[in-house]
């Protein structure tokens, strides 16, 4: 009898994961037509309404528990046979590591932290160990000699199927064979020697559609992308063309960057495809490459379970991050290990009036939005736990003093109920304070670029202070505090009111009214901007922020539905400007 309601409960949580895959697959499928028809007010729809598919599939799943098998207290013996029965149906399952983080979902919301453990949930995946499981081959092998060159790269183009004709393949041939020589030298070889493994699907993200693969030769493999772009024209003219070529690992590094929305791509195996990527893009995790194929849960898990391999491996301590002390957050890193992890404080600073929901509604905001790769993305935990002896002293002093509410203590471990955790970044303010001229000029239009990109996407960062934004290691210029961030149109950019007498000269505060929501570019250079080499090297390509009329036409373009071209590669590497 215990068997029969344990394979039962298996299988209705099976059931509720293949319902998720399959509306996932759904929603992914139709990205080609949404890029061949520019629809992209729809592609930015299509985003938001997937990043919350796994939880809504996850609230159904337990409605049907609860509601079919009266679950309340954990009968330890049975979930240990729900386990068991799971991992049998798993046996020739196409997404195994997927639908054992569902699994892992569905136990944690119905039963409490300390059955956190192997006994229960996956916390070690056995994806690995089950029997039988294929190793499909995703992508497709071009031998170059037996077609030529140009042939074998039209096949490739004609192979993804596009049902809207390239504007001119002839001309993008070209290029794109004159970058791989120029780019990359592993692939100067007689065509006898080359070959080309293509993946079979298509990598759909914003207005982009991107082919990746790689080339093998004597020399060794070179991975690629090859971005596809819409021209978004009408009648004969309308067309696709192929808008550069992406070799080195550090701007692939960025096109799978961490700042970026998901991508769309149909493949039903994930875990091959992960791994096929890992090779191409080394320095990505595997949290990172399931995260940007769209399995941002999946990516949660693997990031848990490397969380925990390296707390094993090391023996550093949680420290305060380095940086002012936010108002509204308290961030913490482990020095090892290249994250950080972010509380919401009991209570705010005099200034800030938002709520802790409010706070929590701005990173959910971010979540769902496109994040042009200028904000980066995080990860939520509930009820995670950390070993006490890794905390500096100072450091739980200060999480006791600021956040006690969300932490208490079991046994050795510290319990923290809700934080994020995001890529560790240098602060910008930090940056420059050590940076030579060249990395000032750089930095500060990084610094411009962003927030010009972030309006663009409809995006008002709000708080726009040097602390605020973050440098990554590819030197890329990211916002990271959201507290303050709302839509372009519930925001009034004005001309900041010239004081003409006296009184209004050396007034301590604003002489001129200021409603909610009122915001004036030129206090940019007075607050962010004081520093006097920082804010010539942004005047240099950023004056028109302090402008604003400038944001009042952003917000005009945003309301009519513009969408501006954001291009995760650098503009040098464009075809068109070659």
């Amino acid at each position: 009898m215990m068997n029969n309601i344990a394979f039962a409960l298996a299988k209705t949580i099976l059931n509720g994961f293949e319902r998720h895959i399959y509306l996932f697959s759904e929603i992914t499928q139709s990205a080609k037509q949404r890029f061949e028809l520019c629809q992209w007010q729809a592609v930015q729809d299509a985003a938001k309404s997937r990043t919350d598919f796994y939880d809504k599939r996850v609230e159904e799943t337990l409605e049907t528990i609860k509601k079919d098998f009266f679950v309340s207290n954990l009968d330890e013996l049975l979930w240990q046979n729900v386990k068991v029965s799971y991992i049998a149906l798993l046996k020739e399952h196409h997404q195994p590591e997927l639908a054992e983080s569902f699994y892992n979902s569905i136990f944690c919301h119905l039963f409490e932290r300390k059955y956190y453990h192997n006994a229960f949930i996956f916390v070690k995946s056995t994806v690995e160990k089950i029997e039988n499981i294929t190793s499909p081959v995703i992508y497709t092998r071009y031998s170059p000699s037996e077609l030529g060159l140009e042939q074998t790269i039209a096949a490739i183009m004609n192979n993804a199927n596009f049902n809207i004709p390239f504007v001119n393949l002839a001309r993008d041939m070209k290029s794109l064979i004159k970058s791989f020589r120029v780019q990359a030298h592993k692939t100067r070889y007689k065509l006898s020697e080359l070959k080309f493994d293509i993946l079979d699907f298509i990598f759909y993200r914003n207005k982009g559609a991107y082919i990746i693969g790689r080339v093998i030769s004597p020399g060794g493999e070179t991975p690629f992308i090859v971005p596809i772009v819409n021209n978004e024209k009408e009648g004969k003219s309308a067309g696709l063309y192929i808008d550069a070529l992406l070799t080195e690992g550090a701007n692939m590094a960025v096109v799978f960057g961490f700042a970026r929305a998901y991508f769309f791509v149909d493949c039903q195996h994930p875990f091959a495809l992960v791994q096929f990527l890992k090779r191409l893009i080394p320095h990505k995790t595997l949290a990172d490459l399931y995260s940007a194929i769209g399995f941002h849960k999946q990516g949660k898990t693997q990031f848990y379970r490397d969380f925990l391999n390296h707390l094993d491996a090391s023996d550093d301590k949680f420290e305060l991050a380095a940086g002012i002390k936010g108002m509204v957050m308290s961030v913490f890193t482990l020095p090892s290990y290249p994250y950080v992890f972010k509380i919401i404080k009991d209570k705010f600073a005099p200034s800030k009036t938002m709520t802790k929901q409010e706070v929590k509604g701005k990173y959910r905001l971010v979540k769902l939005h496109d994040r042009v790769g200028r904000m980066a993305d995080t990860m939520e935990y509930s009820e995670v736990a950390f070993p006490k002896d890794r905390f500096s002293e100072e450091l739980l002093t200060e999480l006791l003093n600021v956040a006690q509410s969300i932490i208490r203590f079991e046994d050795e471990l510290i319990i923290i109920k809700h934080l994020y955790i995001e890529r560790r970044m240098t602060p910008l303010n930090l940056y420059l304070a050590k940076a030579s001229d060249e990395e000032i000029e750089e930095a500060m239009y990084g610094y411009g670029s962003a927030i010009k990109q972030l309006i663009a996407a409809n995006i008002f960062p709000g708080d726009m202070l040097l602390k605020n934004f973050g440098v990554t290691r590819h030197g890329r210029v990211i916002f990271y505090d959201y507290d303050e961030i709302t839509y372009m149109d519930e925001v009034n950019f004005r001309v900041k009111p010239e004081a003409i007498t006296e009184e209004q000269i050396y007034a301590a505060e604003p002489w001129y009214s200021v409603a909610p929501g009122d915001m004036f570019p030129e206090e940019i250079a007075t607050f962010a901007l004081a520093n006097t080499k920082y804010r010539n090297a942004f005047l240099l390509h950023h004056a028109d922020l302090l402008e604003a009329s400038f944001w009042q036409q952003c917000q005009k373009s945003v309301a009519t539905g513009k969408f501006e071209d954001v291009f995760p590669y650098p503009e040098a590497l464009r075809f068109c400007n070659n």
